[in-house]
């Protein structure tokens, strides 16, 4: 099989959206990749889910499916018989029975982290400064603007609930191990890639590698492109 007959589908992450992925978009398809950037309501898990599931159905053939962070709940949870590999990009992957906070707060938080709580309508937003603090430490001032501006806030249904079987103990994963995120530290992610015995690559990058270090994204895609095209 060519590589250019696998899809791409990816799913972004707490307090993002679709245009968080807008420079490994371009680099993907200037290489010839299909690929189709999910839009997560992040209103609940389920209702996440049923988002991916529709934008899974919009493209035909394999899929190489790619989450970062909290995402990375999301991309396991899918039934998708298309999706041959999955990539997990500084993300988040509880086990079975596990919620998402389980796996986010198993470890103290950086010290930068910003603190979290629902605001009056039950939705959890990141403070400004968190995104040039934690979240995109690494990020120029324009990103910071716009990555701040397009937030999408979070709703604690996504995070509260037990997750099923997760996919990758059934398919092939990769894991970018993300050396300097303070929102999801190093430590938990070295953790939860071991027990889902999943192909590493470490760099030394911050929590949001798709916005700035979209290289050592795109390569860690194209490896899972590469073992889906055989």
């Amino acid at each position: 099989m060519s590589a250019n007959n696998v899809n791409v589908v990816l799913a972004h992450g707490a307090w993002a959206d679709g245009s968080s992925w807008a420079r490994v978009i371009a680099a993907l398809k200037s290489e010839g990749a299909n690929v189709v950037a999910a839009p997560l309501p992040l209103t609940s898990l389920a209702d996440d889910v049923a988002a991916l599931d529709r934008s899974l159905a919009r493209v035909e053939g394999p899929v190489v499916l790619v989450g970062h962070a909290y995402a990375g709940a999301v991309i396991a949870e899918t039934r998708s018989k298309q999706v041959k590999a999955l990539v997990y990009v500084t993300a988040l992957a509880p086990d079975e029975g596990e919620k998402v906070a389980d796996v986010f707060y198993r470890v103290a938080p950086h010290p930068l982290a910003p603190k979290l709580a629902p605001d009056d309508n039950g939705l959890i937003w990141l403070p400004e400064e968190a995104f040039k603090n934690a979240f995109a430490q690494d990020a120029g001032t324009e990103d910071l603007a716009v990555l701040s501006a397009v937030q999408r806030p979070i709703s604690p249904a996504c995070i509260t609930v037990p997750v099923g079987r997760p996919l990758w103990k059934d398919v092939p994963s990769w894991f970018l191990v993300a050396e300097e995120d303070r929102v999801i530290l190093q430590e938990t992610q070295r953790f939860m890639a071991e027990r889902m015995k999943a192909t590493v690559r470490v760099h030394t990058v911050d929590h949001a590698p798709i916005v700035t270090a979209p290289r050592v994204v795109v390569e860690i895609i194209q490896e899972a492109i590469r073992s889906v095209a055989g």
